[in-house]
């Protein structure tokens, strides 16, 4: 389905998505992934020649070592600035890879174009996962590979985006992003079209050289969901929602240096189109 056939609300939707996703500056907190990223494409097996598609490719924590595999990579992101940022981080980095503005839904790309189709922490967020499903089979080759990496409902990350829920709802009908890391979920979205499925929960760890207040301070500066999330609320409320972040971040801190240390969890998901 293309933008151009969606309802005017979820058009509406998708707009306030790109602006979350372009408000503060995600590249200073996708600094927390890059190591998790390098270690994710790792396992996937690309190599020299593979046309990879990087959906939801953020800053390019996936799309550069895919790049430095050897990989002829395109990577996709509905924020501008976000891609932006990843042509710069490829450049300096001397790697060849194309990036442009996409979306997860409406992916601009003939059927069967791609030997691996990858996202991490990134198509999870568009708001129809089937429609997602079906597009990453779509692109994806027979025997090609899809691969995601879906921050799971148990995981600090699902307790974060749970906590935005509590004081901003989200649209009615939208699944919560963090089912993607769900494995009976993932299962069902990938029933049909799919000769063979596997998953792992990995654990990582965020690690900030500050107390717990002053990262709810950076994430609130810089995190587009966050800094959204605070702008919509009265005061009052903007000092709630404060005060549960830090006391998540407090609670889940296993730093005992005076730094933040909160480990998070992730599905990897590893699905071969039929």
């Amino acid at each position: 389905m293309s933008a151009t056939q969606l309802s005017p609300e979820m058009n509406a939707l998708k707009d306030r998505m790109r602006a979350t996703w372009m408000a503060g500056d995600f590249g200073v907190i996708a600094k927390q992934t890059e190591h998790p990223g390098l270690e994710f494409v790792s396992r996937l097996g690309i190599g020299p020649g593979m046309k990879v598609l990087d959906v939801a490719c953020g800053t390019g924590n996936t799309a550069l070592p895919e790049a430095r595999a050897g990989a002829d990579v395109t990577g996709v992101d509905i924020a501008d600035n976000l891609i932006e940022q990843a042509r710069a981080r490829a450049a300096e980095a001397g790697l060849t890879a194309k990036f442009e503005v996409g979306d997860a839904e409406d992916l601009q790309f003939e059927n069967s174009s791609f030997d691996a189709v990858v996202t991490m922490f990134g198509a999870m967020f568009a708001p129809r996962p089937e429609v997602v499903a079906s597009e990453f089979k779509r692109v994806c080759k027979s025997g090609g590979l899809i691969a995601m990496a879906n921050w799971t409902p148990q995981s600090f990350a699902g307790q974060m985006f749970k906590l935005s829920t509590k004081y901003i709802p989200p649209p009615p009908g939208i699944t919560p992003p963090v089912m993607w890391g769900d494995e009976d979920t993932v299962r069902q979205r990938f029933s049909e079209g799919i000769a063979d499925l596997k998953m792992e929960r990995i654990k990582v760890i965020f690690r900030f050289e500050m107390p717990p207040a002053d990262v709810v301070e950076l994430f609130k500066t810089y995190f587009g969901p966050t800094q959204v999330a605070f702008s919509k609320l009265a005061p009052d409320g903007q000092a709630a929602l404060r005060q549960d972040m830090v006391d998540l971040f407090t609670t889940n801190n296993i730093a005992t240096d005076g730094g933040t240390e909160n480990e998070m969890e992730y599905l990897e998901v590893r699905a071969i189109k039929a």
